[in-house]
């Protein structure tokens, strides 16, 4: 009688994170009724189990487990919120939802995942659901977006870290010096410990500045300052690892560290006025600090107007700015410091970055916008860059 019993079952197949996931297939001339043979193979193993004796009816949950999906039923009770990260799978939204019994197993929540065809328009982001719910209650209520908590804020390309503090406080009214204060222990709030290796010979100075990666975020409803930035830190890593960017300044740059590769990007962020100069922008710092320019110093206004911000002043436009701000040697950021300075100036986003990372090839030392839209015009010396700054006075750009 056993021998002619065929339960269905082929080898195991790998699922969603290594897991095994069965595959049922019909029996030649069967209907394929899974409630039947659920209940046949169930009735089966028990008496199986009877035959070896009572004391084997302790792993009566594990078998059934093995055959039915452990469920909910119904659209649950109560209130509950659950956060999707960025990236998040399948399995990792299930492994969420178990862990604050919104379903009962991980299992629930994919196969009914799987089975309805939206379920691909499901969004990072944070959710108010119920306990208890079904698989595919929970399913059907994270694809309505009256069940999404939106709490987004625009994190511009290129804003200091005080100004994002600014942003943020705006924002969640969490006080702007719960920021500054989160801020003081980069290491804290997950930027590793190689990032600050520099091989320039300066000293290593750790700021948060240049780590807090200009996105839009989801702000999760009890967030903190310190949570808030860890997002953000997280973020640029997540985006510099998926550049590569660490290996590819290494390998490619020559001598030159991901840090200080970092402060570049910050630096072309903030002088090129057009996407397409970022690049070019980028190879001018490199020019200067380690080529053949005078000083090997970067000339470039925007750091002393980062210094300006750090201390409090009001920030200037190139020509308002006077000679001694202008000649200011005594500034860590000033513009005829040698090399390069000791933080970025502001938090680059991924062209600033890849234009840091893989700048084009050439021999510029100096630029100057010429158009309405920004773009720059790039030469190789100084004679060059006054008939570029001529061309420019006729633009009506200087």
């Amino acid at each position: 009688m056993i021998d002619d019993l065929d339960l269905g079952f082929d080898e195991p197949e790998r699922g969603e994170k290594g897991r095994h996931r069965r595959s049922f297939r019909k029996r030649k001339g069967g209907s394929g009724g899974g409630r039947g043979k659920t209940f046949l193979a169930l009735l089966m193993a028990l008496l199986l189990l009877g035959g070896i004796g009572g004391g084997a009816f302790y792993g009566f949950d594990r078998i059934q487990n093995y055959f039915v999906t452990p469920d909910y039923d119904g659209a649950g009770s109560g209130e509950i919120t659950v956060e999707i990260k960025n990236g998040a799978l399948l399995a990792d939204m299930a492994d969420a939802l178990v862990a604050a019994d919104v379903v009962k197993s991980q299992k629930a929540f994919i196969e009914a995942a799987e089975a309805n065809s939206r379920s691909k328009n499901i969004q990072p982001g944070t959710y108010k659901l119920r306990k208890q719910m079904s698989g595919a209650s929970a399913v059907t209520a994270m694809l309505d977006l009256k069940n999404k908590i939106v709490n987004g804020l625009t994190i511009p390309e290129g804003r200091t870290s005080k100004n994002i503090y600014k942003l943020l406080s705006d924002k969640t009214k969490i006080p702007v010096k719960e920021f500054e204060a989160a801020a003081k222990d980069p290491e804290a709030l997950g930027v590793p410990d190689w990032w600050f290796k520099r091989d320039d010979g300066k000293k290593v100075v750790k700021s948060i500045e240049g780590f807090l990666y200009p996105d839009t975020y989801e702000i999760p409803p009890k967030a903190t300052a310190e949570s808030i930035l860890k997002l953000m830190v997280d973020n640029f890593l997540s985006v510099t690892g998926e550049m590569k960017f660490a290996d590819r300044v290494q390998k490619e740059r020559g001598g030159v560290s991901p840090y200080e590769a970092l402060i570049v990007a910050s630096l072309a962020q903030a002088e090129a006025g057009n996407k397409d100069d970022l690049g070019k922008v980028a190879r001018v710092a490199y020019n200067r600090v380690y080529g053949e320019f005078d000083c090997n110093c970067l000339e470039m206004d925007v750091t002393v107007n980062y210094w300006l911000e750090l201390t409090g002043k009001p920030t200037k436009t190139s020509a308002e700015m006077n000679q001694s701000e202008l000649l200011d040697t005594t500034s860590p950021y000033s513009r005829k410091l040698r090399g390069l300075i000791p933080t970025p100036i502001n938090n680059p986003g991924k062209p600033a970055l890849e234009g840091a990372m893989d700048p084009p090839v050439g021999k510029w030392l100096y630029f100057v916008a010429i158009d309405k839209q920004g773009h720059s015009a790039f030469a190789e010396t100084y004679e060059e860059q006054k008939r570029n700054e001529a061309k420019a006075k006729e633009a009506g750009v200087i």
